[in-house]
């Protein structure tokens, strides 16, 4: 999984990743790696397993991502999850949420590398998959010239196969989730210069990303790319993934399959006991700012909740979208 060949990555996004929406995204990109939502390792150990960790096999390449700040219990979780086939195993150190911060994981084990290093050594000594690291630059007060290489050099060390690193600082105190993904600036440069010193560590870089023109200047400098709201917001600039990074003969998307696929899961899932909602939310994005979106939203966002709504939805939104416009939007 982790190779010297660029990847392009979904970020896991909490609320946003879980497995309907990984389902979407992987009909549009074969290709590119797919992130859960962070699934603490205390949930896994004594909560609905099936519920957290299973998906479908069209989701590979699929990340697992782990939070947590116990390498006993990270360990533990690793093993439980062994059986499901994630290609990757990934652990937080970048969400700066109130919630993540009372566990004391996620971005403010930044502040405490040496917990971060005895944590993905333990993941890997039972691993049998990449264990992975995704962080912040730095939090609050620190800085991040000498926060980031302490850390890097740490979980390098303790066995990490790669690190995404998220080029913002992360402010536990003073800003929420939403103003930590907006308001501290990016450096693209500091993580070049980590990558520099690092010739043999493979990093990708995460925050701002919002075209594949930008990702692709990313990967002069660094492994591997990482698009989290800009590819959540509008799917469709995944359209072109597989053919700009990994080489895939260039063709136009296939709209009406990719519907055609998206009815037969959504009627799965409602027969299985689910609901039309929840496939339909993750879609809402995909025709941003073509001809016929705002209905299409309109559609998905009030007829999906309906009691016994079902997969006819998700045709009458396509059909009203114009199509042409969306071959021309591929890429953009």
């Amino acid at each position: 999984m982790i190779s010297r060949v660029p990847i392009f990555a979904v970020a896991p996004m909490i609320d946003w990743t879980d497995r309907h929406c990984r389902y979407f995204h992987r009909q549009i990109s074969r290709n590119a790696l797919l992130y859960t939502e962070m699934v603490v390792a205390d949930a896994i150990i004594h909560g609905p397993r099936e519920r957290l960790l299973s998906f479908d096999a069209v989701e590979h390449p699929v990340a697992l991502q782990l939070g947590g700040s116990d390498p006993a219990k990270l360990a533990e979780a690793v093993l439980i999850a062994a059986p499901y086939g994630y290609d990757e195993i990934n652990l937080n150190v970048g969400c700066p949420s109130d919630r993540v911060q009372s566990g004391t994981f996620g971005a403010c084990l930044m502040l405490t590398p040496e917990t971060v290093a005895a944590c993905v050594k333990a993941m890997k000594a039972v691993a049998d998959r990449p264990v992975t690291v995704k962080c912040r630059i730095g939090v609050d007060e620190q800085d991040p010239e000498a926060a980031l290489p302490d850390l890097l050099d740490r979980v390098v060390d303790a066995g990490a196969d790669a690190v995404w690193i998220h080029a913002r600082k992360a402010w536990l105190k003073g800003l929420s989730p939403k103003e930590n993904r907006e308001i501290p600036p990016l450096d693209y440069e500091i993580v070049y210069r980590m990558k520099r010193a690092r010739p043999d560590v493979f990093i990708g870089i995460n925050g701002g990303i919002q075209t594949l023109d930008e990702a692709a200047a990313h990967l002069n400098h660094i492994d591997g790319i990482m698009l989290g709201r800009a590819a959540y917001q509008n799917a469709a600039v995944l359209a072109d993934v597989d053919q700009r990074f990994y080489g895939a003969a260039a063709q136009e998307a296939d709209w009406g399959a990719i519907r055609d696929r998206m009815m037969a899961y959504a009627e799965r899932h409602i027969e299985s006991g689910g609901r039309m909602q929840q496939v339909a939310r993750h879609m809402v994005g995909l025709f941003t700012g073509l001809p016929g979106a705002r209905r299409y939203r309109q559609i998905l966002s009030t007829d999906a909740v309906k009691t016994g709504a079902g997969p006819e939805v998700i045709a009458a939104a396509f059909a009203a979208v114009d199509f042409e416009g969306a071959r021309e939007a591929v890429g953009a």
